[in-house]
C-alpha cells in the first residue's frame, strides 16, 4: 500500500467539504484585538484500554504511583511514561460510586458519562458540540477491534445522549479516507488528478443539488438558502486564501497506515499495528485541526483479546492463548495468570508514551502540541479480579495550555471521578461548569492551574 501524504490540498478540501454541514460563522473566529487569549487546553484525546489494572487489595498496586505530591514513584505499569512524568497527573483514590460496582459494563457506561448507566451525554460528545463544535470534525471516534464479535453497545465508552452509545471506526484505512478527503499518493500510484479546492468550488459541485432544491422553495426560503450559500462561499473564500504555513504540521505522512491489512483488523497478532495506526490518525487529525476532541478505544470490556499473540512483544507466547479478561481474573498474585496481567498492561502504557511522544514531536506555538493537549488515560475499572469501581486508573497527561498542573500525584480518596470530568471540561474552556454528570463537589481546583 502506498503511504498517503497529508497535505494542504486535503486539509483545504476536507474542510470546504465540511463547511457545507457546519455552522459556518464560527468556523474561523476573529482574534483581532481580542486581546491576551486566555489559557484553555486546544483538544482532548480519550485513551481507553480494557479490563482494569493488577493492584490486588491488601498489596502493592502495579499501577498506581505512590508517595508524595511532587515526589512520587511509578511502579512498574508505568514505567513507560517516565520519559513524560513531567507532564502527567496521576491520580489515587478517585471512584466512580458503588451503583454496578464489580460490573465490567457498568463501569464502561459510568466511564465518561459520569452517570449511572450511562444515563448521560459523555465528555468527549458534550465537548464535541460545545468548545470543539466549530471543528470540520466534531468528534472523531476510533477503535482497535472494539467492536468484534458484533459488539453490543455497553461495550461502547461514547454517548452521544442519554443510554445511547455509537460504535468507534474500527478500520484507521477507512477513517483515514472520509477525514482526509482527496488525499494525494505517491507519484505515479494512480492516473487520476488530483481535485485542488482552490480551483474548483466545493459549493459549486453541490450546486444542481442546490438549485433542485431552492425550486421547491418560497419567496422566504430561497432568500435564505442564497444568504446561507453566500456566507459559505465567504467561508470558502478564507479557506482557499490560507497560508501554506498555516498547518505546518499536516506536510508529513502516515507511514503506519502502510502497514494495515484489511483483511487482519479482527487477527489478534495484527492488533499492534491497527492500534499504532488510530493513534497516529487521531494525532494528525488533531494536528491539521480536523477535529479537537477524538477518542482511541483499545478493545472492549470482558475483552476476548488474545495478547499473548503480539509479535515482537515480551508478551508474545504463540504456544499459550491468553486474552486480556482472561489475565485480569488472576485469582491470586502468586497465579501466572497475574504476571501476564502486568505485562499486558505495561504494554498498554508503552502505546500510552507513544501517543504522548508523537504529540509532543509537533511544533505548536512556542511549545508543542502536548504543551496544548489533554490527554486522558482510563479503564472501566480499578482491580481487574474484583472488578472495583475504586481507586480508578486515571491519569491526565498534557499541558492543557497551561490549565493543568503536572508533575503530580493527586490523591483523593473517595472524591468522585465527575468532578475530574468537569474538571477537563473546564480546562478546554467552559467556563460555566462546576462538576459534570452525577455525584460530584465541584472542580479539583488543586489540579487546575487556572
Amino acid at each position: 500500500m502506498n503511504r498517503p501524504l497529508v497535505d494542504r490540498r486535503s486539509i483545504l478540501k476536507a474542510l470546504c467539504g465540511s463547511a457545507l454541514a457546519l455552522p459556518f460563522a464560527g468556523l474561523f473566529a476573529k482574534t483581532a484585538n481580542a486581546g491576551p487569549a486566555p489559557l484553555v487546553a486546544k483538544r482532548l484525546l480519550v485513551f481507553y484500554f480494557p479490563d482494569g489494572v493488577p493492584a490486588p487489595p491488601g498489596q502493592a498496586s502495579r499501577f498506581h504511583a505512590t508517595g508524595g505530591e511532587t515526589s512520587f514513584t511509578l511502579p512498574e505499569n508505568l514505567a513507560p511514561l517516565a520519559p513524560h512524568r513531567g507532564s502527567c497527573a496521576f491520580f489515587r483514590g478517585l471512584t466512580m460510586g458503588q451503583t454496578d460496582a464489580g460490573s465490567h459494563p457498568g463501569g464502561a457506561k459510568k466511564l465518561l458519562t459520569g452517570v449511572d448507566g450511562g444515563g448521560g451525554e459523555s465528555l468527549d460528545r458534550y465537548l464535541s458540540r460545545t468548545v470543539g463544535g466549530s471543528a470540520p470534525f466534531r468528534h472523531v471516534y476510533l477503535g482497535a477491534m472494539a467492536t468484534q464479535n458484533n459488539a453490543s453497545g455497553d461495550k461502547f465508552v461514547s454517548y452521544p445522549s442519554a443510554g445511547t452509545t455509537a460504535a468507534p471506526e474500527d478500520d484507521p484505512v477507512a477513517a483515514f479516507g472520509r477525514m482526509f478527503t482527496g488525499v494525494s499518493t505517491t507519484p505515479g500510484s494512480s492516473g487520476k488528478k488530483e481535485v485542488d479546492p482552490v480551483e474548483v468550488s466545493v459549493i459549486d459541485a453541490a450546486l444542481d443539488d442546490m438549485n433542485d432544491l431552492r425550486a421547491r422553495l418560497g419567496d422566504v426560503e430561497k432568500t435564505k438558502l442564497d444568504l446561507h450559500l453566500e456566507a459559505l462561499r465567504d467561508v470558502e473564500r478564507r479557506i482557499q486564501g490560507l497560508a501554506v504555513d498555516a498547518l505546518p504540521a499536516c506536510n508529513s505522512t502516515l507511514g503506519s497506515l502502510s502497514g494495515v491489512d484489511h483483511g487482519r483488523l479482527f487477527d489478534p497478532g495484527h492488533f499492534p499495528v491497527v492500534l499504532r495506526a488510530q493513534i497516529d490518525l487521531a494525532v494528525q487529525a488533531m494536528a491539521c485541526g480536523l477535529t479537537k476532541v477524538a477518542v482511541v478505544q483499545a478493545s472492549q470490556h470482558t475483552s476476548e483479546l488474545i495478547m499473548s499473540r503480539f509479535p515482537a512483544t515480551p508478551l508474545y507466547t504463540p504456544s499459550y492463548d491468553m486474552r486480556s479478561h482472561q489475565a485480569s481474573h488472576y485469582g491470586q498474585s502468586s497465579d501466572p495468570k497475574f504476571d501476564s496481567y502486568v505485562k499486558q498492561r505495561t504494554w498498554f502504557m508503552e502505546q500510552v508514551a507513544y501517543l504522548l511522544d508523537q504529540l509532543k514531536a509537533r511544533p505548536e506555538g512556542s511549545g508543542t502540541m502536548l504543551d496544548n493537549s489533554l490527554v486522558l488515560v482510563c479503564s472501566e475499572i480499578s482491580d481487574g479480579n474484583t472488578h472495583s469501581h475504586d481507586d480508578m486508573p486515571f491519569i491526565l497527561a498534557g499541558g492543557g495550555g497551561g490549565t493543568i498542573h503536572t508533575g503530580r500525584l493527586f490523591d483523593m480518596p473517595g472524591r468522585r471521578h465527575s468532578d475530574l470530568l468537569g474538571t477537563i471540561a473546564r480546562a478546554m474552556g467552559d467556563t460555566s461548569i462546576t462538576t459534570y454528570g452525577q455525584g460530584g463537589s465541584g472542580l479539583l481546583t488543586n489540579v487546575l492551574a487556572i
